[in-house]
């Protein structure tokens, strides 16, 4: 896209300005980096990004909320839809993702048939945070070498912008070959290794997600009680 989801920090807030939504290691978020495919990505991203200056004795888990169900034009030729979820963390909105899928993917191998996953981001992220915080959540599915992992959150925050509220990144997953990030009406660039794309999309798509609510919603099955 997912992956997508990536997508200089933002000042910290003040003492008297909004609570900020993630930042604490370990914390499950996405795109909290986020793909946008993140937030990134987000990126993409697409991600589950870390918020730019989350206070690091915070301890609250994030709860995954889903939104509409109804269908979405793809944004590219080829795929239907699949579902969508907002991520909250803390109270928080921090991102609402879509997803679509090609005729032949299926839940179970996320990596079957190219996707396309959108990260509406609802809160401001860095492209440094959105790419941080996408290493650490492709690392919950498999090890990564350090110098690997430093190359790839060094290509993912070259392709991701900083992303404000209200802005969108996609991520363009092809099986085998790249993941592709555009924001409308615009190619951001790409990232052209197979491992690194399933992994990326792998954050909000593979069982060992952080966020199984919204994997759930994304891929239209039942959530768990």
């Amino acid at each position: 896209m997912s992956p997508l989801h990536t997508l200089p920090a933002a000042k910290r807030p003040s003492q008297n300005s909004q609570p900020p939504a993630l930042e604490q290691p370990g914390r499950r978020a996405l795109l909290r980096q986020g793909l946008w495919l993140s937030g990134a990505a987000a990126a993409v991203g697409l991600g589950a990004t870390r918020a730019e200056a989350a206070s690091a004795d915070t301890a609250t888990a994030p709860a995954p909320a889903t939104g509409p169900v109804a269908a979405e034009p793809s944004p590219v030729p080829g795929l239907r839809w699949s579902g969508q979820g907002l991520l909250r963390v803390w109270g928080f909105e921090v991102y609402r993702a879509r997803l679509w899928v090609g005729p032949r993917f299926h839940p179970a191998n996320h990596g079957s048939d190219a996707v396309a996953l959108e990260l509406e981001y609802l809160r401001a992220f860095s492209a440094a945070s959105i790419a941080s915080r996408s290493i650490e959540e492709m690392q919950r599915q498999q090890p990564i070498a350090p110098e690997q992992a430093e190359r790839w959150q060094r290509a993912l925050q070259a392709v991701l912008p900083d992303v404000r509220a209200g802005d969108r990144l996609l991520g363009l997953y092809q099986p085998a070959l790249a993941v592709q990030f555009r924001q409308p009406n615009r190619v951001l660039g790409t990232v052209p290794d197979p491992l690194f794309a399933r992994l990326f999309f792998g954050i909000w798509l593979a069982p060992t997600t952080s966020e199984p609510g919204l994997r759930a919603a994304l891929l239209g099955l039942p959530q768990r009680g």
